[in-house]
């Protein structure tokens, strides 16, 4: 494997409630905090499986932060254009749990240090060994998150980078116009899209997937990895297209499984592997990562994920 992945976006404190039903307007069980964040959980499950990965970001100097960044450290990341802010806290999400299993989340991103990620001389530094650079739509929260990222893309493609992006959409998020337009900008210079569910017609004026998927490959994206959650995953190119099925778990948390498979997707394809094999991979750590509580709680290395698949039964 040759290159950075590098990622760019929001880390921060995951806060659960801890039975289906509950809110938040009234006390209640809380489990955390879980260091997690989108962005935060792709570049540790990357790290983990081994690859060279960086992320770009910003916290607060408080215990929330140190728990973050110390359990990033931990996991092989490097934390060296993670900007610490003495003067904003560490953002949060509370996360709460519809009985159905739906999640609801409480966000504080845009008034916290992960409003005030930059494009410094330690992201530069990054970017220069970056190799693949992965985008996350729950990190476009702001106008001027977007103007960055923007920065952080045309760095990455000017030094040959292959861009990756997940839209990874949370409906507490469509309601930021900028985040809107950032979704349109992003795909300009994607190479893989890694959508889940419906969010494959977001970016499009298709009516079915089908129809989706070639003016998505229309638009010059190489790749569409359509992640299905119980059904598996779709992959088609302009020279591939197949079905893998999901892997069967017992589901304790969909919270960064989403991030997990993108970084064990990306991370394996760098190392050479087909397709098909890196897209095991991809819903192996997928599916490890939903049978725990806390986003980067179930990020696993190649060792396990290998005893995983030779005995894991599929849907």
């Amino acid at each position: 494997m040759t290159g950075m992945i590098v990622t760019m976006g929001e880390i921060l404190v995951d806060i659960l409630a801890e039975d289906r039903g509950q809110g938040f307007r009234e006390p209640g069980r809380l489990l955390g905090p879980f260091p997690g964040g989108a962005p935060a959980t792709f570049t540790a499950q990357a790290a983990r499986l081994g690859a060279d990965a960086g992320i770009i970001s910003c916290v607060g100097d408080d215990d929330f932060g140190w728990l973050c960044v110390d359990r990033l450290k931990h996991d092989g990341v490097d934390v060296s254009a993670v900007r610490i802010d003495p003067d904003q806290v560490t953002a949060s999400a509370f996360v709460r749990y519809r009985e159905d299993g739906d999640r609801d989340f409480l966000f504080n991103l845009k008034r916290s240090a992960a409003g005030r990620i930059c494009i410094d001389a330690a992201a530069r530094g990054m970017l220069a060994q970056c190799a693949h650079f992965h985008i996350m739509g729950t990190s476009l929260f702001s106008f001027h998150i977007i103007d960055e990222m923007k920065k952080a893309i045309e760095l990455a493609k000017a030094n040959g980078a292959v861009i990756s992006f997940d839209p990874n959409i949370r409906k507490e998020m469509l309601t930021i116009p900028e985040m809107r337009a950032g979704l349109e900008f992003m795909l300009g210079y994607t190479d893989i899209f890694m959508p889940s569910g419906p969010e494959i017609l977001l970016p499009t004026e298709a009516r079915s997937e089908r129809a989706a998927i070639e003016e998505l490959l229309g638009m010059g994206i190489r790749m569409v990895v359509h992640k299905r959650n119980r059904k598996g995953v779709s992959f088609r190119s302009r020279t591939e297209s197949f079905d893998l099925p999901a892997f069967a778990i017992e589901e304790a948390d969909p919270t960064g499984a989403g991030d997990c498979f993108d970084a064990a997707f990306v991370t394996c394809l760098l190392t050479g592997m087909t397709t098909e094999r890196a897209l095991t991979y991809a819903n192996a750590a997928g599916a490890l990562a939903a049978s725990k509580k806390g986003g980067m709680e179930g990020i696993e290395d190649f060792a396990t994920l290998d005893r995983f698949i030779a005995t894991a039964a599929t849907i």
